[in-house]
This record gives structure tokens, C-alpha cells and sequence, in this order.
């Protein structure tokens, strides 16, 4: 039996993160993964789809190269080459955790556990069992794609993000029923490519929990991109015939009829609960639930990332990596999740934090809203990625910045100096005194800023 100070159930970006951190504190870990390390951001998710994301956006610059003077042919896909360089990407990251791992005296299991007891974890590779014992527990077990009940769906071969990089080919026409952020971000992908698609979204608009203008820019880019939105519409059933998806739905009170090559449901995702199922833990609705140190309802056992519900996002996962970590040491910290920044990789960008404007209207608060659009940024126009903007939200009397949504090029790498001057409870007055380097989109930042004050240079 091998035992430990703290063993981690799960290697995705939630418990790397915690066993390298936990290591650093000065305790004995063991790391317990029954697949790849990286988890499913990695291998199914956020890196797969952002390699794939930075190829269609390399694609459309290419369609665009002839209004800048660049004569090119028609564009070929190769599919496999795609996947090649996908692959190599995810390769190099795997291989970077397992070196991480050793070079912190992490014990690596291979294996799926099971938690038999609060300190007592049996962990199963083939037909090899081995039991791991630990002062401490931290369950990082991640979630696994929701499926809905929706009838004749099981007789269907449809995709989820699990499945969807298993394609073979670039199909001509995929319908995604999901308009959340997993929907939009393949929609942008596959248009790219040429792939006739359809978004269906059950809300009134897709990314519904973003700002409404951060919506409706998208909206009008993947329609530009000859992507069909189909929102407030629900599916009915499925079917499969003749190598073609089926789908009924209903929409504005009227049947809608949908067929296309490939199917891809993404609907927003379920916890790995499998392995857990001893422990009777507290839950939260589907999610296990856990107090703000991290920690379940089972003392010195803390729970992370995507079981927990919350953000489902991998930096939120490390972060409560970090935390449970720590407090598994001994140490008593939080997370401020006001503070977390959101990003959506299609083209344009969207990266937010904080209230949207809808929030803070039905929080009741007094505040003051400015818009700068990137129509006016020398480096945007410079490059032709003039559609978007920055909009930010501030508490009207003090300037506290309540909220921030960014829709344009590059807007995922700036939206941390949001989070930042929210986190340390910076005003507006002293965004505005930030100097941006010239000329590059994050101007666009001390534009807004300036503008909330009524002190605006160039709009």
C-alpha cells in the first residue's frame, strides 16, 4: 500500500495543478489518472479546438488576402494534416505535465480510482489493483459532455466536443444543437472550413450569458460567415436516414425541419461522478458541493473544477487547484470569483469579466456604461479587424469597475488587465492614467476609460 500526505483523483487542469502546488508546500503526492494527462482541456477541449480555431482564422485571412494585394489560388484543406499538427500540439503538452510531475517527486498512478474511504483510494489499471492511502484528498475528476433526452437521439451517430476531432473528413454540413460557447466556437471552426452550418440555441440568443451586444456581434459575424442561428428554438426528436441527420424542432411556435451530414450536441456538460459513489457527499443540484476553502462535506476531502459546477473553465479549475491545495496544508483561502475572466475564441473574439450590463441592471446598482468601438483604433484598422469594441461598466458614484465585455481581435490575451485592476479594486480614473502602447488594440482600453469620464481623445 503506498500512502501519502495528499492524493489528487484526476490529472486535467484542476489536479496537475494541485499536486505540483501541493508539492511545493512540502507534502508527498500522488496524482491518480486513468487516461492522458491534461485532462479533458487538453485532449478534448480548450487546446484541440484553439489549434483548430487559430487554422480557420488563418483560412480567412487567406480568403481576405486579395483585398490587401496578396493574389493566392483557391484554398485546400487537408484534414489529416490538421489533425497531425493537433496531435504534436497535444503531445508537447502532455509531455511538458509528466516532466513537471517528475521534477516535483509526484507519484504518478496510472488508473482509475475509487474512493472507498476518506483516506483510502483503490485505483484500477487492467486487471491490477493497488490501493493508495492520503491524509488528504483531492477529488479533480472534470465532467464528461450532457446529453439531452431528446427522442431517437440514442439511434442517432451524433458527436459531442468528446468525439468531434474522431471526424475523418471536413463534412459538407453539420448542424450543432448548442449556441453556448462549445457550439459557437465549432460553428466557427467547421464555417471556416467550408461546412454548411446550423446553430440551433433553445435561448433567445446564443452565448446567453454574456453581455447582449457581445451576442448580437457574434451573431452577425458567424451569419456573415454563412452560419445559420436558429434561437429559441427547441429539437423534438432525431432520426437517422439515408446517411443524413434528421431533426424536428420546434421554433416561434412552427415545426422546423433540419438535415445535415454530421450531428454535433453541445448542450453544456455533466460531472465524472464514477469512483465517488461511496463517499456520499453533500451535493449541489448534480455537482458536488463544497464550502469556499474547497472543501466537500467530508473533512480534509476537497473537490475542484467542473465537479464542482460554478465556471466549468480551466483556468477556473487550476485556480481551485491552487486553493485546495493550499488548504489542505494548513492555510485558510478563497477564490473571488467576481473577478474571472471569460473568453470565447471564435472570429471576432469575446473575452468579459465581471457584471454584464443586464447584471448590474438587475442587481439594482447605480452605474454608468461606455462603449468604444474599435472603428476608431489605428492597429485594428491596420490589420482589418475593425468589428468589435470594448464596453465598460463602473459604479456611477465611485467609479469601482463592475464589469468589462470585449468583442474584437486579440481581446482573450487583454481581458487579464480588466481582471487585474478589478482584483486589486481599481477605479476608472485610474485605468485612464494607464499608459497603453501605441499602436496596438489595448488602446482601446484607456479609450473607454477616458470616455466614462467624459475625457475621450480620439472618439
Amino acid at each position: 500500500m503506498n500512502s501519502y500526505d495528499i492524493a489528487v483523483l484526476g490529472g486535467g487542469p484542476g489536479g496537475y495543478v494541485a499536486a505540483i502546488r501541493a508539492a511545493k508546500l512540502g507534502m508527498s503526492v500522488a496524482l491518480i489518472e486513468g487516461s492522458e494527462l491534461g485532462g479533458t482541456c487538453l485532449n478534448r477541449g480548450c487546446i484541440p479546438s484553439k489549434t483548430l480555431l487559430h487554422m480557420a482564422e488563418v483560412s480567412e485571412m487567406i480568403k481576405k488576402a486579395g483585398e490587401w494585394g496578396i493574389k493566392t489560388g483557391p484554398v485546400e484543406y487537408s484534414w489529416k494534416t490538421m489533425l497531425d499538427r493537433q496531435g504534436k500540439v497535444m503531445g508537447t503538452l502532455r509531455s511538458g505535465i509528466a516532466g513537471l510531475l517528475k521534477a516535483n517527486k509526484i507519484a504518478h498512478i496510472r488508473g482509475w480510482g475509487k474512493v472507498v474511504s476518506p483516506h483510502e483510494i483503490e485505483v484500477s489499471s487492467g486487471e491490477e489493483t493497488t490501493k493508495v492511502t492520503a491524509d488528504k484528498v483531492i477529488l479533480a475528476t472534470g465532467s464528461k459532455p450532457f446529453v439531452p433526452p431528446i427522442p431517437g437521439l440514442e439511434d442517432v451517430p451524433y458527436h459531442t466536443s468528446d468525439t468531434i476531432f474522431n471526424l475523418e473528413h471536413i463534412p459538407a454540413s453539420m448542424t450543432i444543437i448548442g449556441g453556448g460557447v462549445i457550439g459557437v466556437e465549432f460553428a466557427a471552426i467547421f464555417s471556416a472550413f467550408g461546412t454548411k452550418v446550423n446553430v440551433i440555441e433553445a435561448a433567445e440568443r446564443i452565448v446567453p450569458s454574456e453581455d447582449e451586444s457581445a451576442s448580437q456581434a457574434l451573431t452577425k459575424a458567424l451569419k456573415q460567415r454563412g452560419v445559420t442561428i436558429m434561437t429559441g428554438t427547441k429539437v423534438e426528436s432525431a432520426s437517422y436516414k439515408d446517411a443524413q441527420i434528421h431533426l424536428s424542432a420546434t421554433g416561434a411556435g412552427r415545426p422546423i425541419e433540419q438535415t445535415a451530414d454530421i450531428l454535433l450536441v453541445a448542450v453544456g456538460r455533466t460531472p465524472n461522478l464514477a469512483g465517488l459513489e461511496q463517499m456520499n457527499l453533500k451535493m449541489n443540484g448534480r455537482f458536488v458541493s463544497v464550502s469556499e476553502y474547497m472543501e466537500t462535506s467530508i473533512e480534509h476531502v476537497f473537490a475542484i473544477g467542473d465537479l464542482t459546477g460554478g465556471w466549468q473553465l480551466a483556468h477556473v479549475a487550476s485556480a481551485e487547484g491552487l486553493i485546495a491545495a493550499a488548504n489542505a496544508a494548513g492555510k485558510r483561502e478563497k477564490i473571488d470569483y467576481r473577478v474571472v475572466p471569460r473568453c470565447i475564441y471564435t472570429h471576432p473574439e469575446i473575452a468579459s469579466v465581471g457584471m454584464t450590463e443586464q447584471d448590474a441592471k438587475n442587481c439594482g446598482l447605480s452605474y454608468k456604461v461606455q462603449t468604444y468601438s474599435l472603428k476608431g483604433n489605428g492597429k485594428a484598422l491596420s490589420t482589418g479587424e475593425t468589428d468589435g469594441f470594448v464596453k465598460l461598466i463602473a459604479d456611477e458614484k465611485y467609479g469601482e469597475i463592475l464589469g468589462v465585455t470585449m468583442v474584437g481581435p486579440h481581446v482573450t490575451d487583454m481581458i487579464a488587465t480588466a481582471s487585474a485592476f478589478m482584483h486589486l479594486e481599481g477605479t476608472v480614473t485610474e485605468w485612464a492614467n494607464l499608459i497603453h502602447p501605441h499602436p496596438t488594440v489595448s488602446e482601446s482600453l484607456f479609450e473607454v476609460a477616458n470616455g466614462w469620464l467624459g475625457m475621450g481623445v480620439n472618439h
